[in-house]
């Protein structure tokens, strides 16, 4: 199965969300890759720490040789490294991955991400990072991946933005990849005692949207658990935001997978 973990905002927690279900599923005995195509990288150090400064391979050199040709090729597995957390990989970023991207745009290769992880049979599960932009990398992500899971905290922005979103998703889905499914949607950093964010989440059930029943709970153990690079799993097993994504994580294991589309009326 492989996910990607998209939105156009930033700062929704895509990596959060990408790294903390890997973690999870890789815990429970999944052979689990985070592919990260952000230039920030975030994923990368979140599940490497001060390591991912010092690799000598990472995405960018992945999409490089895409641009020129080699007799002998790198093979996908050579820039994948293990994470210190067993059954979990990560294919990581860098900063430099951002100067690539008009060349790869120019030179069409949207679909060369797919191509390559058609071949990877390695893992159970990939989870794929992106950027938060509708660009080529992230439309590289939408092409190679089964399923899109979408990130929204609750404000009146974000509910905008997500309906532009799921345009860029249907078009996707009608040019290149019909396969493609909108998973759900995640609310992340949850208030319930706030009115605001219970009208929003009940408002977009009622237009008929994916919104997935667990709901991500603010808290700031996350920082924690991003700056000593242990995803919620492996940091405190048994905090309610550890256990809300492994509530998570079940409920897309255990879910039918159907498409989802805007209602009109929307």
């Amino acid at each position: 199965m492989k996910r990607v973990v998209f939105n156009q905002k930033g700062g929704v927690g895509k990596s959060t969300i990408a790294c903390n279900l890997a973690a999870v599923a890789a815990a429970a005995g999944a052979r689990t890759l985070v592919i990260d195509l952000d230039p920030q990288a975030n994923s990368s150090r979140y599940l490497l720490g001060d390591a991912a400064d010092e690799l000598q391979l990472s995405a960018t050199e992945f999409f490089d040789q895409m641009l020129n040709f080699k007799l002998r090729p790198k093979a996908t597995e050579d820039f994948i490294v293990a994470t210190p957390f067993a059954n979990l990989s990560v294919l990581p970023s860098h900063p430099s991955l951002e100067d690539l991207q008009a060349k790869l745009e120019s030179r069409h290769k949207i679909y060369k991400l797919r191509e390559a992880l058609e071949g990877l049979s390695d893992f159970d599960q990939i989870w794929i990072d992106t950027p938060p932009a509708m660009h080529f990398y992230t439309l590289s992500a939408l092409i190679a991946a089964d399923a899109c899971l979408i990130p929204f905290d609750c404000d009146d922005f974000s509910r905008r933005a997500l309906y532009s979103l799921l345009e860029h998703v249907e078009e996707i889905r009608a040019d290149h990849n019909g396969a493609l499914l909108v998973e759900g949607i995640v609310v992340n950093q949850f208030q319930p005692r706030a009115k605001l964010p219970q009208r929003l989440v009940e408002e977009l059930r009622g237009e008929g949207l994916p919104v997935l029943r667990t709901m991500l709970s603010a808290s700031v153990k996350i920082r924690e658990s991003h700056q000593l690079a242990r995803p919620m799993v492996h940091l405190d097993a048994q905090h309610k935001l550890s256990r809300e994504f492994a509530a998570l994580y079940a409920e897309l294991k255990h879910a039918p997978k159907a498409k989802s589309k805007r209602r009109a009326a929307a």
